[in-house]
């Protein structure tokens, strides 16, 4: 394949992957209106957070399984589609069950995309692959980026225009969603995909699902049957229980595990799809709740976004950076030094008061913590297991997203709920007992302040209310911090681990040597001997 089809690839392949992040951004952007306009509980946006980004993973497992069958150009079309027909749907919305519909499709289809993107720029750039995924994965907070600006821009503008501005502003905002759409559809028309690595290499797909084992299917299954039980919470039927979605998930290991005659699969991969439950929680959770906590803290919607906006700035253009970093610390090194970095700037975010100006210097350092997460744990597996090919490569995303969708950004969500609701209850029981209710929620039967009581309460009530629970709200980032503070700890014993191995090497099928200087992981760390 030549270089200029090369770049139109890797440019369609990028613009695809921020339409994904522009849904992230706007879905953000609206969440105070929807819940304004459709009554949602904070458990509610918590899920439409999640529904947003657990359906990713199981598209992008499935279509891992057969996407080198089917074809990488089909996989895109059946993701176009969807993507159009998802953003018509939230626009015309008339009701929670269909945002929450609409959303499941889109993510859909965000799988789908990252099904191809990632494999395929694995492969075009096989002998670099963890700089050119860093850059890959620049499109993301890119679209975060641009697809908040846009936000934004609407945002004023429909304020400027007022009432002479049919439908509402946010289904405006949903609007934006369409253009990325429309530019990758049209990059990546009648462009011929590589053959991936794998395939290229002779490795069978049997062996591909034998580095996968029952080990990681377990880990799947599980998380698929927490996706269910969030559809049953949102049907209001009686959720599954997590220790009983536990049991359930055995049944289908066992039954991969006889396909695959055994195999466990690899255990530091099964450890690091492990890992993405704290990864994705941090990086992604922290960002579908930031808009929501920090317009909430502050008292702007507008200054909100600008937050993701900014976050997702840094982590743009550090991307474009990361090959020289990894060069110098390793891969393993840069995931240790960014959880660190994110635990200082969570506990930061949580206890920073209302001042911008030092809420804007805490959310730097998280956001340089989470800039290079995802697409450095994306280029370790690459570069450690090339023979899981597309299967293991999607199924760290893949995990990561339903992780965070069906468990990190709900909970996030109920945190917020049991925090408000405690703080109520100590320093105003009078008035929590107007305002107090109980739901069954993913986790547990809990008590939350139901909102739709505050219309009971005289003004001076409903602004202590406020008060309590933007600093519950604000808190709840400080709570989050724990889970990089693991990361960190995990991520040193893997250096350690490697250096016993002499050190951190990747793993080639086809190509140059991995002690080349030209591939990233072929050399070795300052803490890796």
């Amino acid at each position: 394949m030549t270089s200029d089809k090369n770049r139109r690839l890797f440019l369609g392949c990028f613009i695809g992957l921020a339409a994904t992040s522009f849904g992230f951004a706007v879905r953000g952007a609206v969440l105070g209106d929807w819940e304004a306009q459709f009554g949602l509980t904070e458990e509610q946006k918590g899920i439409i957070n999640g529904v947003g980004v657990y359906p990713f993973a199981i598209s992008i497992i499935l279509f891992s399984l057969i996407v080198d069958r089917i074809g990488y150009g089909t996989a895109m079309v059946f993701a176009f589609v969807g993507h159009i027909v998802s953003t018509v749907l939230t626009i015309f919305a008339p009701n929670f069950l269909t945002l929450y519909l609409a959303t499941f499709l889109y993510a859909l289809s965000n799988g789908v995309v990252e099904s191809v993107i990632n494999p395929v720029v694995a492969t075009i750039y096989k002998d670099n692959k963890t700089k050119w995924l860093n850059v890959l994965h620049a499109g993301w907070p890119g679209g975060l980026v641009l697809g908040g600006l846009l936000s934004i821009l609407v945002t004023t503008m429909g304020d400027s225009v007022g009432a002479s501005l049919p439908g509402k502003i946010w289904q405006w905002q949903m609007a934006i969603l369409l253009l990325p759409i429309l530019v990758y559809g049209f990059l990546l028309r009648g462009v011929r995909f590589p053959t991936q690595e794998r395939v290229e290499a002779g490795v069978s797909f049997d062996d591909m699902l034998k580095e996968f084992g029952w080990g990681s299917a377990y880990i799947v299954s599980f998380l698929i049957v927490m996706g269910v039980s969030q559809v049953l919470t949102v049907l209001n039927i009686q959720p599954v229980d997590w220790r009983v979605a536990l049991g359930i998930a055995i049944l289908p290991a066992a039954l991969f595990g006889i396909k695959v005659r055994g195999a466990f699969g690899r255990p530091m991969f099964v450890f690091i799809l492990l890992l993405m439950f704290l990864l994705a929680t941090t990086e992604l959770g922290t960002d579908g709740w930031i808009q929501d906590i920090m317009g909430s803290v502050l008292q702007n919607k507008t200054m909100g976004t600008w937050f993701i906006v900014y976050t997702s700035a840094i982590m743009f253009v550090l991307r474009f950076f990361a090959g020289p970093i990894v060069h110098r610390i390793s891969p393993l090194g840069l995931l240790a030094a960014s959880s660190a970095l994110a635990v200082v700037g969570l506990i930061w975010l949580g206890n920073a008061g209302t001042g911008a100006g030092v809420l804007f210097l805490a959310a730097t350092l998280y956001g340089v913590g989470k800039t290079f997460f995802w697409p450095t744990t994306l280029g370790v597996v690459s570069e450690q297991y090339p023979r899981g090919g597309a299967l293991l490569l999607n199924a760290v995303t893949g995990v990561g997203m339903i992780a965070v969708g069906t468990l990190g950004g709900p909970y996030i969500g109920t945190i917020q709920d049991a925090d408000f609701n405690q703080i109520v209850e100590e320093q105003s029981p009078e008035v929590h007992q107007t305002v107090a209710a109980r739901k069954s929620g993913l986790f547990s039967t809990y008590e939350y302040i139901d909102k739709t009581k505050f219309d009971s309460l005289d003004e001076q009530q409903r602004e202590q209310l406020a008060a309590l629970e933007r600093t519950t709200k604000q808190h709840a980032l400080a709570k989050i911090a724990v889970l990089p503070a693991i990361m960190f700890v995990c991520y040193v014993g893997l250096i350690a681990y490697f250096r016993t191995k002499g050190g951190y090497k990747a793993e080639v099928l086809t190509g140059h040597a991995a002690e080349d200087e030209k591939f990233t992981g072929g050399t070795v760390g300052p803490g890796e001997g």
